[in-house]
């Protein structure tokens, strides 16, 4: 029938099969909290059904709040490539490595999934939804967390993109933190330690900028492209699609968690995403007033210094737009301690530099045109 809901381009019956299934990934996530606090409990099974969070008995003092974020333009690069099962390590490490920022322990996810379509009856998209849900599944052991909840919805030629099967993935992030344990920002001190701890790829910020770069040198196909940097033998869209580090567990575990011990005396901890290190590290810094020299940060990837080179982007910019080669970086009085901890999650971690009196944020150079060079950011 013309008229009905699948001619408008949804199907509820394929729907509900794809709801079941990332149900049933979500399910194999609760392990992460079982007999911890946010231990999930389910009322009765089903995919529509109740879910919530055990959280009796905490004491005065312990705050919860939630965080929002997504993957961003990070999918295109995943539906350019038909790779989707490292999607859900971007979107977990967007909103549970944002919520460590501030001392706190993220607890559970839920998440919404927006589609063109879930494909036609003769051969649905069953398949990419099943690498999503895989990556659900082991995005949320590298982060300690349950999914508890998720919605899909086919939204049609509202979710543009590359190929057939275009999406955006967003989450919202339950966390919990001890009010005494929580960073402020004015616990930094001149002298601290500015521990980096390594990230390989774009995690999901400055994706528009490789994108459009690639692009009008390689034209529309650019992430078929091969053979292009030195030493690897990737495409440029596998390259692009790496996915992103998640530290939430590494860093919680510096912590202590919401009661536990610590094992690391953390200052201030910063995430670095949009705005790239200057701007993610003067956040940190703000509340004190205070600023920081980087004197040996990581190397940049590959991937970020061939975009600099064939578009000619001055390393400031970079350090502006990037990560740069490090995806945290924990402000400490004890850099060793941080350090082994990171390690024993198997998270490269180095000291990068110090905090200092004068404010403003400079960093020595590791891009493509003024590598050893100091540069200098208000």
């Amino acid at each position: 029938m013309s008229g009905s809901y699948k001619a408008a381009g949804v199907n509820i019956e394929l729907g509900d099969i794809v709801s079941e299934m990332l149900y049933e990934a979500a399910k194999q996530t609760w392990v992460n909290r079982e007999g911890k606090l946010g231990e999930v409990v389910e009322l009765f099974p089903d995919f529509s059904g109740l879910r919530a969070v055990h959280v009796g008995g905490l004491p005065q003092g312990t705050y919860m709040n939630l965080g929002f974020d997504g993957v961003g333009t990070k999918v295109e690069i995943a539906e350019r490539t038909g790779h989707h099962d490292t999607v859900a390590y971007d979107l977990f490490a967007m909103v549970c490595d944002d919520a460590v920022v501030r001392g706190a322990e993220p607890i559970m996810i839920g998440s919404i999934l927006d589609v063109n379509s879930l494909g036609p009856d003769d051969e649905p998209y069953i398949n990419q939804v099943k690498e999503l849900a895989t990556g659900y599944v082991n995005a949320a052991r590298e982060a300690n967390v349950a999914v508890v909840n998720g919605e899909i919805a086919e939204l049609g030629a509202r979710i543009s993109g590359y190929g057939n099967f275009r999406y955006n993935w967003g989450a919202a992030c339950l966390w919990i933190a001890c009010r005494d344990r929580m960073l402020t920002g004015n616990e930094i001190q001149v002298g601290d330690s500015l521990v980096g701890l390594r990230e390989y790829g774009l995690r999901s910020n400055g994706l528009s900028l490789i994108r459009k770069t690639f692009e009008d040198r390689y034209g529309p196909e650019w992430h078929l492209v091969d053979d292009i940097i030195d030493g690897q033998t990737e495409t440029l869209g596998d390259l692009v699609l790496t996915p992103s580090k998640i530290y939430t567990k590494a860093v919680v575990d510096m912590l202590g968690g919401v009661f536990g011990e610590p094992k690391a005396d953390i200052h201030g901890v910063a995430h670095i995403t949009g705005g790239g290190v200057p701007g993610k590290v003067g956040r940190m810094l703000k509340p004190s007033g205070l600023g920081a020299d980087i004197e040996a940060p990581f190397e940049p990837s590959e991937i970020m210094k061939h975009c600099q080179n064939i578009a000619e982007i001055i390393d400031a910019e970079a350090y502006k737009t990037w990560n740069m080669g490090q995806g945290m970086v924990i402000a400490t009085p004890e850099p060793f301690e941080v350090i082994s901890v990171a390690q024993e999650h198997d998270i490269d971690a180095d000291e990068i530099g110090q905090v200092t009196e004068k404010s403003g944020i400079r960093i020595r150079s590791n891009g493509v045109f003024r590598a050893g060079q100091w540069l200098d950011f208000e």
